[in-house]
């Protein structure tokens, strides 16, 4: 089998990238070692920044996202009993985010790929990225019991941080840098209607707390737990009385109550693969960079990455030149790095460590203090909320 370029992954990053090549008349191959049913259904990131939304809209891939989605002009922060809401278009000129979840992005995107895209191979497991260094790439994979080689012009590596494209990169060239959390989320969905219109970031003395939202009629919760957390020690009653305790304010505000349908805990950790490109390798997603999801950050910075590959690949295939491709590590790069400043200093602004001292305390306070107090400072979290620059 033969392709321009071999995507490995079908997330929302290999997905996308497929979509923007297709409509650039570029041709490539998808393979997803899931079936279509878990890639459709695994649960991750629910918040889309603007430019993911416009990119989105531009691949043909936004009419559902448009009328199920949930535009969000703003989020609520509390801090010591206090509500403060971040107006994010009155900061960034008129940006906004959109919860919309990374299943149904996916859900999208797939049935364009199959409906017009090239092939898209669920269960094929990829082995080995070999040859990413000469001028003919190539994938080994597995599919339907029989291992296979597909070769490529290039290759784009979206299979997360457990798949096998960053290990084509050698050792000898990389940098990592990475930063691991005390702490995790315990996050819940539950079938009761949202108790706030937009999203709600707790800072507390008992720790961390984010009141999110899957749909008008499903509530995502999040507490901050140590990282060695089991969900299932948690009781649901336990957990509503914590994220009430969280959640609490001066004023009349309640906390919705409902069936709790799933319960799970999420690490924490920073990290950061350098460089991310390898001759004809390309990676992209978590395959490169993770991110605490306090900043909403992971997927959007997926989408900058296939964004860039798919200019470089048609500024290629239009001009001749390899420019844009030569950039592309040193070009994500700015960006990746912007997300993990936000995301860090969201993290450590928010949540409680278990050595805190007063000293910490005060600190986290003033911090919040100066974005409800300061437009500087309000603004400057508006617009690494909303999404810094694509390219």
């Amino acid at each position: 089998m033969r392709t321009t370029v071999g995507i490995i992954g079908a997330g929302p990053a290999g997905l996308l990238l497929a979509r923007l090549l297709h409509d650039a008349g570029i041709d490539s191959v998808v393979l997803e070692s899931r079936d279509r049913v878990y890639v459709e259904h695994r649960q991750r990131a629910g918040i889309l920044e603007q430019g993911t939304v416009d990119v989105l809209r531009a691949a043909g891939a936004g009419e559902r996202m448009d009328r199920e989605g949930l535009r969000h002009d703003g989020m609520e922060l509390r801090f010591a009993r206090r509500r403060h809401r971040v107006d994010f278009p009155g900061l960034t000129g008129g940006r906004s985010v959109m919860v919309y979840a990374q299943t149904e992005v996916c859900k999208d995107l797939i049935a364009l790929q199959l409906k017009e895209g090239g092939p898209l191979l669920f269960e094929a497991e990829a082995l080995a990225v070999e040859g990413a260094d000469g001028d003919r790439p190539r994938v080994r994979f597995r599919h339907q019991g029989r291992e296979e080689v597909l070769e490529c012009d290039y290759v784009a590596g979206c299979d997360g941080f457990w798949g096998v494209s960053r290990a084509a990169v050698p050792a000898s060239l990389a940098r990592v840098s990475e930063r691991t959390y005390p702490f995790g989320w315990l996050g819940i969905l539950a079938e009761v209607p949202p108790s706030h219109d937009e999203l709600v970031y707790a800072r507390h003395d008992r720790g961390f707390a984010l009141l999110s939202m899957r749909s008008p009629s499903v509530s995502r919760l999040y507490l901050q737990v140590p990282a060695d957390t089991d969900a299932a020690a948690w009781s649901d009653e336990e957990i509503w009385d914590e994220l009430e305790r969280r959640l609490e304010t001066d004023d009349d505000w309640t906390l919705n109550r409902g069936p709790i349908t799933q319960k799970s805990v999420t690490p924490m950790r920073s990290y950061v693969h350098e460089p991310m490109r390898h001759g004809r390798l390309f990676l992209a997603g978590d395959a490169a960079h993770i991110v605490p999801p306090t900043g909403a950050k992971g997927l959007n910075l997926a989408v900058g990455d296939v964004v860039t590959l798919a200019r470089a690949l048609t500024h290629e295939k239009e001009t001749g030149s390899a420019e844009l491709l030569d950039a592309y590590s040193a070009t994500c790069l700015r960006r990746v790095w912007q997300a993990e400043r936000f995301s860090y200093d969201m993290t450590t602004m928010l949540h409680r460590a278990s050595d805190a001292t007063s000293f910490d305390d005060g600190l986290q306070l003033a911090a919040l203090d100066r974005i409800a107090s300061s437009r500087a400072a309000g603004t400057d979290l508006a617009e690494g909320y909303t999404g810094f620059p694509i390219g």
